[in-house]
């Protein structure tokens, strides 16, 4: 394995889109094409199956140094109540552009830090988006909480308004990790949020993971793992650190590089993870994702209906998925568009009337063929071509490609058919690459993504 490590270790996307951002295609992208391509997709989709919401919550106390997401550090908590009111003006932006009531199938609060916000104003938010929409009637809303600052009311509020899922970012629980990456939140405080989240009703509770930290050994790990093993949360995400420090705004150098483990040594922190998952009864869902056999995730993987967005797997699909708040993506499924990454930008524009979308992407007839494909690999491990629609121009040159991982026997090409074999589940990113057009075709000259391991 050490050596197929090394020879795979390369920098890839995580396929969350395809195509994947730096790929997109502003000259052909509009904001009235984007707007056209959110009427076709909801007109198509709203009755038969609903719309996701993605809220982007970006305010944080302090800044976490293994974060790559887009937040705005501030103690000063005056700010909820003019982003919540910029919210639903945005929204309320998209719900004029159509003559059908939004009927909601899933809500995901992200960040920055959701449970900054006071409970009483995340109720505000939510009762105004629900205002002029209707649930789901199998609905699953979910946000992601901080061990530190989310509370009882917090947890409360949310489940009266329909939530069922949440998720709480623990990463490590070793201190010198936590110092690393700015991040102290004793076992307590985690034990504390899962214990409330099961006690007030919730479903399904996560904790992220994260290996691959500074100074994180397997010891780290063994012992994180351990005191999670104590909590039994429904699903865990076991993410690799993305070290992407180039990345304008991203405040990840707050350690040296040599700080981190590398290749093998990283490596065998996700081994050893993976097993101890799977001796407590967890299944591998897709990449990074474990879940309990009584888990929606599993249930969704096993009925083939396992998805994957910008907000990571999820047991729901849904062909459109709105972005709401500063630097939101949203997914029409023929296209993508995403808001301006400052607060202030994103409030001058909403509050002028303003839809608040500064780049996207129209996807082409080719991208949405490919598109199926990396989301088939990443989802369920293999894909096909048998039907001349599921064909693309570089089909010939990906298979090419994959010479060499099928030579190393991480896979199976048979009949028009791909498999992923079991051990190359590390390699998925890799897999993807080979059927990524437009990187194959224009190679980045300079770090883009993270390491695929």
């Amino acid at each position: 394995m050490s050596s197929l490590i090394q020879k795979y270790n390369v920098p890839g996307p995580r396929y969350t889109s395809y195509p994947t951002v730096p790929y997109w295609d502003s000259t052909t992208f509009s904001k009235e094409k984007w707007i056209e391509s959110f009427k076709k997709s909801f007109y198509e989709s709203n009755t038969s199956e609903g719309i996701s919401l993605y809220i982007h919550l970006p305010f944080c106390e302090s800044l976490c140094t293994f974060c790559a997401c887009h937040k705005h550090i501030t103690k000063r908590h005056e700010v909820e109540e003019d982003y919540i009111d910029t919210l639903l003006k945005e929204w309320k932006l998209y719900i004029d552009l159509v003559d059908e009531k939004p009927i909601i199938k899933e809500i995901h609060l992200g960040g920055g830090t959701p449970t900054f916000f006071s409970a009483e104003n995340l109720q505000k938010l939510i009762n105004g988006l629900l205002a002029n929409a209707k649930k789901h009637p199998n609905h699953e809303f979910s946000f992601e909480g901080h061990p530190n600052n989310t509370t009882k009311e917090h947890l409360q509020t949310l489940f009266n308004l329909g939530f069922t899922r949440v998720s709480f970012g623990v990463q490590d629980y070793d201190l010198k990790v936590q110092e690393a990456i700015h991040r102290i939140q004793p076992f307590e405080n985690v034990e504390n949020v899962t214990n409330w989240a099961r006690e007030i009703g919730y479903t399904s509770v996560s904790h992220d993971l994260i290996f691959g930290l500074p100074f994180q050994t397997k010891e780290n790990v063994i012992d994180t793992i351990n005191k999670t093993k104590l909590l039994k949360p429904d699903r865990i995400s076991f993410y690799s650190y993305a070290h992407v420090p180039w990345v304008k705004g991203v405040g990840q150098r707050g350690f040296n590089e040599e700080d981190l483990p590398k290749d093998e040594e990283k490596r065998e922190l996700y081994e050893i993870g993976k097993q101890l998952f799977a001796d407590l009864g967890y299944v591998e869902i897709g990449m990074d994702h474990f879940a309990l056999p009584t888990d929606s995730l599993y249930e969704a993987t096993q009925t083939k209906t396992l998805h994957r967005n910008f907000m990571g797997y999820t047991a729901n699909k849904t062909q459109l998925m709105i972005g709401l708040g500063m630097s939101a993506i949203s997914d029409s499924w023929y296209g993508f568009a995403q808001n301006v990454k400052t607060v202030k930008e994103y409030q001058q524009m909403v509050n002028s009337g303003e839809i608040p979308v500064f780049r996207g992407h129209v996807l082409t007839e080719e991208d949405l063929v490919v598109r199926k494909h990396i989301l088939n690999i990443m989802c369920h491990f293999s894909t096909s071509w048998k039907d001349k629609n599921e064909s693309f121009g570089f089909l010939d040159q990906s298979i090419d490609l994959l010479k060499e991982m099928k030579q190393d026997h991480l896979l199976e090409i048979n009949n028009n058919h791909l498999i992923v074999e079991e051990k190359a589940k590390p390699f998925v990113r890799n897999i993807c690459m080979a059927f990524d057009v437009r990187l194959q075709k224009q190679k980045p000259e300079t770090k883009l993504f993270s390491m695929t391991i």
